[in-house]
C-alpha cells in the first residue's frame, strides 16, 4: 500500500492540517484546512496529488478558514462535515469575530455529510472510517485509517496528548466527550498512532496510562 500522510499546523491556532494521499496514482484528502491555504495547495501542487474530499472533523473556525480557498483551486473535490456541525459551520463570521478575527467569505456548501460508520474511498483501494465523537462539538468526528503497517486516527479535538478538547464552546458538554473518548477511541488498538486537531502525536496505549482525564 502507497499510502501517505503529511501533516503540519497552520495560523492562526495552529490546528494539524493533514493531507492523506495515495503515492501511486495521487488521489488526497486534505483533512482540517484551517488555514494558510497557499501551504495546502503547494503541497498538492508539488505532488501532482488529485484533491477527491476536503473533510473536517469539527466546525470551529480555526478548523475551516481555508475551505474555500482550497476548494476554488480543485473544484472537483467534495466538502464534508457532520451535520451536527452544520449550525457551526454556517456561523463562521460570528465565530471568528468572538475571536478577534474576520471571515468576509461566501459559505461553501457542504456536498456530503459525514456519517458514522461510513467510510470515505480513495486511491488505490485505500478507506477511511469516520467515527462520531461528540462532546468538543456536536458533530466532531474521528476519522481511522488501518493500513498494513500501522493504524492511524485523526482525532481532531477531541483527544490531545496528555488532555482532551475543551467543552465550553457552543455545543460542548463534558460528560459527552469522556464517553465518546472511552467508548470510540481507546478500544482502539494500543498501537493506534493519534494525528490530533492541535499539538504533538500521540498513541491510545499512552493516553490510556497517562491522560489526566482518562484515569
Amino acid at each position: 500500500m502507497s499510502l501517505k500522510v503529511e501533516t503540519f499546523p497552520v495560523y492562526p491556532l495552529g490546528c494539524n492540517c493533514s493531507i492523506v494521499y495515495d503515492e501511486s496514482d495521487k488521489e488526497a484528502i486534505v483533512i482540517d484546512p484551517g488555514g494558510e491555504e497557499l501551504k495546502i495547495l503547494d503541497f498538492l501542487k508539488n505532488n501532482n496529488l488529485k484533491l477527491m474530499y476536503i473533510i473536517h472533523t469539527h466546525a470551529h473556525f480555526d478548523h475551516c478558514l481555508a475551505t474555500n480557498a482550497v476548494y476554488d483551486s480543485h473544484t472537483d473535490t467534495k466538502v464534508c462535515l457532520h451535520k451536527e456541525d452544520l449550525p457551526l459551520y454556517q456561523n463562521l463570521p460570528t465565530q471568528c469575530q468572538r475571536f478577534g478575527f474576520q471571515y468576509n467569505q461566501k459559505i461553501k456548501t457542504i456536498d456530503k455529510f459525514l456519517e458514522d460508520e461510513d467510510e470515505i474511498r480513495f486511491g488505490n483501494n485505500n478507506s477511511m472510517k469516520i467515527l462520531h465523537t461528540p462532546g468538543h462539538s456536536p458533530g466532531s468526528v474521528c476519522f481511522q485509517i488501518e493500513t498494513l503497517k500501522e493504524s492511524i486516527l485523526f482525532s481532531g479535538d477531541t483527544l490531545f496528548s496528555g488532555s482532551i478538547g475543551r467543552t465550553d464552546l457552543w455545543g460542548g458538554d463534558y460528560d459527552t466527550i469522556i464517553k465518546s473518548i472511552k467508548t470510540r477511541i481507546l478500544p482502539l488498538e494500543d498501537s493506534t498512532r493519534v494525528i490530533p486537531g492541535h499539538g504533538e502525536f500521540t498513541q491510545i496505549y499512552r493516553e490510556k496510562k497517562s491522560n489526566p482525564f482518562l484515569i
